[in-house]
């Protein structure tokens, strides 16, 4: 016998309670229409949620159709694992009234809108330069965004995962507990990613110095970004990998491998550190200008090469730049193992920097 092809009508539940759901937020809508089930955007469809919502839809049917709302239940949850969702009726097919239409309509609008205004925004930042336009779209309508004062925090150092944050305009610090400014972050740069990918808590504050614009991502819908989206996660593993660099350097520590931006540490500090550290091996930068190549032993400058320049006159054209790419490799070459130093490392500093101030 042939089932009834109505069985299952269309209906439309929301979100409005979430306790520890592994998948869905408040506000979140579910769709029932010609016998499939449609749940929100980037998620992944629950199997305990689809057997409540069937047999919700089944219930329906037995008592001839949709009686009227006031005489039938409209809220109900789902607790199949170990977190819970509450999700009222929103609209059925044969009640959608004029009033319910407005709101649908109004709520179209309003996603639209969102969209028009913050895709083209994303679509500029490099972390999405490799998704298609249709993947951006249902990444923005996962994000909120708001406005956020100066001298505001945004996280505080001990607070839980909780969201993604990518900055739209404005700047953000990263304090100390001294107050002092660890460092600063710009339009485009994304801060709140490592507490979500370790699990751990903040483990800096960050305030904004000026007023600012962010989208957020909640710790639940990164998640589910990251699994459909591979390619978000290379391009947040490799920042994490840079800032880690970048922290280490700040803190004093260089290995071999470890590389980076002339932008966050300067020539000056990235020599210096390898001389405090009495390392062996070779600065390797390219630059703007051309590529150079500094080599120590022992923390002191055996041989510099830059353009036409070598050794000294190598040494304080260098530290002249600001903009370029480092990597530090340790070891020498075999020839270069009986060079000795070229001067004293701390002159030779002072002398390229005093060159640059009777410049100026």
């Amino acid at each position: 016998m042939r089932k009834p092809l109505n069985k299952y009508r269309d209906a439309i539940f929301v979100v409005t309670e979430e306790r520890a759901c592994p998948i869905y937020s408040v506000g979140e809508e579910f769709k029932v229409e010609t016998f499939s089930l449609t749940v929100p955007a980037l998620k992944p469809g629950c199997l305990y949620l689809a057997q409540v919502i069937a047999a919700i839809i089944d219930s329906f049917e037995t008592r001839s159709g949709f009686a009227r709302i006031g005489q039938q239940k409209t809220r109900f949850d789902c607790g199949g694992c170990d977190g819970l969702i509450r999700f009222e009726l929103k609209k059925e097919r044969d009640f959608a009234t004029l009033q319910m239409k407005l709101l649908n309509e109004s709520e179209e609008r309003r996603r639209r809108q969102h969209l028009e205004k913050f895709f083209g925004i994303l679509r500029k930042l490099d972390m999405f330069e490799s998704l298609e336009d249709d993947a951006l779209s249902d990444f923005t309508m996962l994000l909120d965004f708001s406005n956020i004062p100066v001298d505001k925090i945004v996280i505080k150092k001990g607070d839980p995962p909780s969201n993604l944050y990518i900055l739209l305009s404005g700047r953000v610090a990263v304090v100390a507990e001294d107050g002092g400014r660890v460092a600063e972050m710009g339009e485009g740069e994304i801060f709140g990613e490592m507490s979500l990918l370790s699990g751990e808590s903040a483990s800096s504050s960050i305030h904004t110095i000026s007023d600012t614009q962010v989208a957020k991502l909640s710790a639940k819908n990164f998640k589910h970004v990251l699994k459909k989206y591979p390619i978000l996660q290379i391009f947040l593993f490799k920042l994490l990998v840079l800032r880690a660099q970048t922290m280490s350097l700040r803190a004093g520590h260089i290995s071999s491998g470890m590389n980076g931006e002339l932008a966050e540490v300067s020539i000056v500090d990235l020599m210096q550190l390898i001389n405090s550290a009495q390392k062996t091996g070779r600065l390797e930068l390219s630059l703007p200008q051309g590529r150079g190549v500094v080599f120590f032993k022992q923390g002191e400058i055996i041989h510099a090469r830059f353009l036409q320049f070598r050794n000294k006159e190598a040494v304080y054209a260098l530290v002249k730049v600001k903009r370029g790419h480092f990597t530090y490799t340790k070891g020498i070459p075999g020839e270069l193992k009986d060079y000795e130093p070229i001067g004293g490392f701390m002159g030779l500093l002072m002398e390229g920097l005093q060159r640059i101030d009777e410049k100026t």
